[in-house]
């Protein structure tokens, strides 16, 4: 059973007339006749009572009709789901990313989604070294990583250095500082995350390397917790600095330079080399790529 075969059926159906359905159809009449007819052979029924005027249908016309019409409207549905994809009313981007990656990403979605404002953008939480794997089967579109992975099939851009500083409360006396030694910062009261991380041990091991002690007083779940604990001035954190942008513009917080454990890093967004990418997802490398040069501008 065709679709073109229906649709010759289902005109003939509409126009009561074999002649009219060929003219909406710039077919012969001929073609359509044979259409019709080859649609009867296959369900060995015939639809049209040919001893009658106008096309009259048969029983089974009539239940062939209802099923013709609910095939075309399915036929138009997915012809404009995949217009909708085309244009991205309807698409979607998944990209992996850890807590902080959020708050570097934002301003990229936001972008993104002010051209394209039905697609749909997903943030997974993923460990920082599944992501290249995962992008490269095709889990996730893009990811947000602070090395340079080594897997083949992988390209990245650069969204710019991230490096750890301290933030305070705007009225802590080390505020107005721009800079202090990292023996300053572990005598302060400090709260720290309590999920391990590469950054984390890194800095733990500078201060036993210096035999420092460390103020650890509290440990919280999330960044957002953090910052919210560091606003009422419960003591001071060491996080990265993009994680905090808005803050640190408003005055709700007050960052200041550690240069003994800044441990600066390279963002990097990665995604696939090779292989069908959507159109979602090739818009939102393109706003990534406009983001950039206008930073850069």
């Amino acid at each position: 059973m065709e679709l073109h075969e229906l649709r010759a059926f289902q005109t003939v159906a509409t126009e009561r007339s074999f002649s009219r359905a060929a003219v909406r159809l710039h077919r012969t009449q001929p073609a359509i006749s044979q259409a019709v007819r080859r649609l009867e052979e296959e369900l060995g029924e015939r639809l049209f009572d040919r001893s009658s005027k106008g096309g009259q249908l048969t029983e089974a016309g009539k239940i062939m009709l209802d099923y013709a019409e609910r095939l075309s409207r399915l036929k138009d549905e997915a012809e404009s789901a995949v217009r909708e994809l085309q244009e991205l009313r309807r698409g979607s981007v998944a990209i992996g990313v850890n807590e902080a990656a959020v708050h570097v990403l934002l301003p990229i979605v936001t972008q993104f989604r002010q051209a394209h404002p039905r697609a749909h953008v997903e943030m997974r939480r993923v460990h920082s070294r599944q992501i290249p794997e995962e992008v490269l089967n095709r889990s996730l579109d893009f990811g947000l990583v602070t090395y340079r992975p080594g897997e083949r099939g992988l390209l990245s851009v650069t969204l710019g250095i991230d490096e750890l500083v301290m933030l305070t409360h705007p009225k802590h006396p080390l505020a107005q500082r721009r800079e202090i030694t990292m023996e300053e910062f572990g005598r302060q009261t400090i709260i720290a995350h309590n999920d391990p991380s590469p950054r984390r041990e890194l800095v733990l091991r500078r201060f036993e390397q210096k035999h420092a002690p460390i103020n650890i007083q509290m440990a919280l779940p999330s960044l957002d917790g953090i910052k919210r604990a560091v606003e009422m001035n419960l003591g001071v954190a060491l996080l990265p600095r993009r994680c905090a942008l808005s803050e640190i513009a408003g005055r709700q917080l007050a960052a200041v330079r550690v240069p003994q454990l800044r441990a600066p890093r390279d963002l990097r967004l990665i995604y696939r080399k090779t292989g069908e990418s959507s159109h979602a997802a090739e818009a939102f490398l393109a706003a990534t790529k406009e983001h950039i040069a206008d930073q850069q501008s």
